[in-house]
């Protein structure tokens, strides 16, 4: 028998790639090393964008099951070299934030109140996938694991980083449903919020899952698809391994052009894609339209068996409705095609409503250093759960299927 022992370190150059994707990351593609060593490399994530990494490991001895291993001793090394003879069985991402830019579980109204009663409300801990507001596993837990003592270890160490760099607040971001209740038993304040996803009800075709549909809504997107296919060329998905140096360039351009003409924020820095493309090329997919050698239009997607995920849409010529059809319309196709159950489009959007996204829970938990703070924002979360939920069911009875279907709740 021998202890898990448990390590932060500042990066994932020194952590072992196989040794990180082997433990569980759900349907996720994006707590995946390829896609966070992306951010790194590009100068995304570090200390001059305000998202200062920190990888909390625990390790078992190589060889050994960690379902046999002790829980040894609470202590936490900062050393970030990989120990030999070791192997990690449980992993955090966290991150040292000066700001709450490219969360999307906001606390701005936090950051103000806590201004105001004269407390730092920077730094703070947020264990999340930057700039990435998707569902999927913050505690990475080897599947041959016994939970709970890793999970314990990881609490731990999230802990400790947080005391170690005076932080005032830990927030746990896009956690899974089961994750919430752990962590809830570890101290940490539930939060409700929502997005808007696609479930596949195993429809053999665009058609079936348009037939589910009011007759109204079915024509919408009947007519929305046919007045796309007439003015533009179809939609080609590219996988990561096809895509050239031009292609990142081409998606790199069409991100920033998009964030600008919507008033957002460039978060991931030039050089991202090229990376990302580089260290995950087998989960990128993007749904390119060209016109001649021209690429017009395009999204970039994220897949796994499990699930695709929607991230970034540009284009170079405005026409109606290529918008949906490349983000939203061709996504379906393929997810009916190869049997995909899920489909996330991004976060917010209540126009994905009346194209068959229904109000999905997301989920994040929430420590705050100060008592009296603490239990300010305890008491707000209540009344926040209760309108959450009760918005939700209001968006429910807005949705476009018939009456008796399957996806009408």
């Amino acid at each position: 028998m021998s202890d898990l022992t448990t390590r932060i370190v500042p990066s994932l150059a020194s952590v072992d790639a196989a040794q990180w994707n082997a433990l569980e990351h759900g349907p996720s593609p994006f707590s995946e090393y390829g896609f966070l060593r992306a951010l790194e490399r590009s100068g995304s994530v570090g200390p001059e964008s305000g998202w200062e990494p920190a990888y909390v490991l625990v390790e078992a001895p190589a060889g050994v099951s960690a379902a046999c291993a002790e829980d040894g001793a609470a202590g936490v090394d900062a050393g970030s070299g990989e120990i030999p003879g070791r192997r990690i069985v449980g992993a955090v991402a966290a991150y040292v934030k000066a700001h709450s830019y490219g969360e999307y579980i906001f606390d701005w109204a936090w950051a103000r109140a806590a201004e105001r009663a004269g407390l730092a409300y920077y730094p703070k801990l947020v264990v999340a996938v930057p700039m990435t507001p998707a569902t999927g596993p913050r505690l990475l837990v080897a599947k041959d694991v016994s939970r709970g003592p890793v999970v314990a270890r990881l609490v731990t160490g999230v802990r400790a980083l947080a005391e170690r760099r005076r932080c005032s607040s830990i927030h746990w971001l896009f956690t899974t449903a089961a994750e919430q209740a752990e962590l809830r038993e570890h101290g940490f304040m539930p939060r409700a919020s929502f997005q808007y996803h696609w479930h596949n009800a195993g429809y053999a075709s665009f058609d079936e899952f348009l037939a589910r549909m009011t007759s109204r809504r079915r024509k919408q997107l009947r007519k929305e698809r046919a007045r796309v296919h007439a003015a533009a060329p179809g939609v080609e998905w590219v996988s990561g391994s096809a895509l050239t140096a031009e292609d990142c360039a081409t998606i790199d351009r069409f991100y920033r052009v998009t964030t600008h003409n919507h008033f957002g924020q460039d978060y991931l820095q030039p050089g991202f894609f090229a990376a990302v493309v580089a260290e995950q090329p087998e989960r990128v997919q993007w749904a390119r339209v060209r016109r001649g050698e021209r690429t017009i239009a395009g999204a970039l997607f994220f897949e796994t068996a499990a699930g695709l995920y929607g991230r970034y849409w540009g284009c170079e010529e405005e026409i109606e409705f290529l918008h949906f059809e490349t983000a939203y319309y061709a996504a379906i196709d393929r997810c009916i095609a190869r049997g995909t159950p899920l489909f996330e489009a991004g976060a917010q959007g209540e126009h994905k409503l009346v194209r068959g996204f229904v109000p999905a829970s997301t989920y994040s938990s929430h420590w705050v250093r100060h008592p009296g703070f603490s239990a300010a924002i305890e008491r707000f979360l209540v009344d926040e759960t209760a309108a959450v939920q009760g918005h939700m069911r209001e968006l429910a009875s807005l949705l476009p299927f018939r009456a008796g279907s399957d996806d009408a709740g």
